[in-house]
C-alpha cells in the first residue's frame, strides 16, 4: 500500500477567537497521548520525533499543524493504530473521551529543571500575559475583518440570482450523487481549510487533494453562494450516507472552504484568496459562480466601493498578523527558557517509552 501523510488545522486564529475542531479530529480515537506541564516549543519536536519515527511502521500519518507557527505541530494521528499523539499546553483544550483509558496524560514537568526556571518566574508570568494580549488584539482585528467583508460581499448578495446559484448546487448533487442513500450513517469530520499563522495564511489544499479523482475549484467573489453551496453538499453526503470531511474557513468558522468526500474521491474547494489556485490535472475542473450566478458587469458597477473595501479589508488583516506575530516573538522566549531548563535525557526515556507502547499496538 502506498504510504499517505495528510497535513490538516484542527485549531484557529480566527475572527471569532481561537476556536478549535479536536474533538471532531479525534472522534474514534482508541488512545490519545496529551503531552502536558510544559510549552509547545518543547512538545511539537516531540510529536514530529515520533510522528517521524513510528511514521515508518505504519501507512498512514496524519500531522496537526499549530496555526501559531509554521513548522510546529499540535499534534500527529495513527489513523490505522487509532492513535494520536496531542500538545495538552494552553490553549489548546480537548473534550474528555475517557481519562486514564482513552486519554493518557503524560506530565512532562517531570522533565524540567524547575530551579532553572525560578529566576524567570515574573519574565515567564509576563510573556504569558504578553501573548494572550497580543492574541486578543489580532482576533479583534480579525473580527473588524470579517465586519468588512460583510461590506464586501453585500454587493454581489445584492446581485446574486438564487435560482441559478441553485441550479449549480442541483448540478453538482446529481454528479455526486444517487438517489438510494447508502446503508450506513456518515461520517462527518470538521476541520479547517487553513490557518491564519504569524507568517501570513496557510493551508495544505493542494497535498489534501492531490490523489483524488476530481477537484472542483470553485471560483466567485465574495457572497456569491459558495460557502452555501458547500453547506448543501454537506447536508446531501449526510443524508445519503456518505462520509465527508468539512473544512472550515479559517476566518470565519461558521463558513465553509472545502469539501471531500473521501469514498468518492472527489473534492469541491472555494479556490481564491487567499488560498487561490488552478487546475492542474486533466479532471479538474472549474465552477464559476460569478460567472453561473452574478449579474453581469456588478465588479464594474461596484468597482470604487469596492476598492475602498478591499483596501480596508487588507489593511485589518495585516493588523491582525502583526499582533500574532509579536505573540509568536513572546512565545519565542518563552520557549527558548524552558527548553534550556529541560533534562533531555529524561525527555528521551519518555519518548521512548511512548513509542515502545506504540511498537505493540
Amino acid at each position: 500500500m502506498t504510504k499517505r501523510e495528510r497535513h490538516i488545522y484542527a485549531a484557529g486564529n480566527t475572527a471569532r477567537g481561537y476556536k478549535t475542531f479536536f474533538e471532531s479530529v479525534l472522534e474514534g480515537m482508541e488512545r490519545i497521548y496529551c503531552l502536558t506541564g510544559v510549552v509547545e516549543g518543547i512538545t511539537s519536536p516531540l510529536i514530529e520525533t515520533i510522528g517521524q519515527e513510528m511514521g515508518r511502521k505504519t501507512d498512514r500519518v496524519e500531522w496537526i499543524h499549530s496555526p501559531y507557527d509554521k513548522g510546529q505541530f499540535d499534534g500527529v494521528i495513527f489513523p490505522e493504530w487509532k492513535v494520536a499523539i496531542m500538545d495538552g499546553s494552553y490553549p489548546r483544550k480537548t473534550r474528555p473521551f475517557a481519562p486514564g483509558v482513552t486519554e493518557i496524560q503524560v506530565n512532562l514537568q517531570t522533565s524540567l529543571h524547575v530551579d532553572r526556571l525560578t529566576p524567570y518566574a515574573a519574565q515567564i508570568a509576563g510573556w504569558f500575559e504578553g501573548i494572550e494580549r497580543k492574541s486578543q488584539e489580532a482576533y479583534e482585528a480579525f473580527g473588524e475583518a470579517l465586519r468588512i467583508h460583510d461590506e464586501w460581499e453585500a454587493p454581489y448578495i445584492a446581485n446574486l440570482d438564487r435560482e441559478k446559484a441553485n441550479l449549480v448546487t442541483e448540478e453538482l448533487i446529481s454528479l455526486l450523487f444517487t438517489d438510494e442513500p447508502l446503508s450506513k450513517p456518515a461520517n462527518v469530520r470538521r476541520m479547517y481549510l487553513g490557518a491564519a499563522t504569524p507568517q501570513g495564511p496557510n493551508d495544505h489544499i493542494m497535498k489534501l487533494t492531490d490523489h483524488l479523482e476530481k477537484r472542483y475549484f470553485i471560483k466567485g467573489r465574495p457572497g456569491s453562494g459558495k460557502s452555501t453551496m458547500l453547506k448543501k453538499l454537506v447536508n446531501e453526503a449526510v443524508k445519503q450516507g456518505v462520509d465527508v470531511e468539512v473544512y472550515h474557513c479559517g476566518l470565519d468558522p461558521h463558513s465553509l472552504d472545502m469539501v471531500i468526500l473521501p469514498e468518492k474521491s472527489v473534492a469541491l474547494f472555494d479556490s481564491t484568496a487567499p488560498h487561490e489556485y488552478f487546475p492542474s490535472k486533466p479532471t479538474d475542473e472549474v465552477v464559476d459562480m460569478y460567472e453561473r450566478a452574478i449579474a453581469s458587469g456588478t465588479d464594474e458597477q461596484y468597482e470604487a466601493e469596492l476598492t475602498d473595501i478591499k483596501a480596508r479589508y487588507t489593511q485589518k488583516i495585516k493588523e491582525a498578523t502583526a499582533c500574532l506575530g509579536v505573540a509568536k516573538e513572546l512565545r519565542d522566549q518563552l520557549n527558548h527558557v524552558y527548553v534550556e531548563a529541560t533534562d533531555h535525557q529524561r525527555l528521551k526515556a519518555v519518548v521512548q517509552a511512548i513509542m515502545s507502547r506504540l511498537a505493540r499496538m
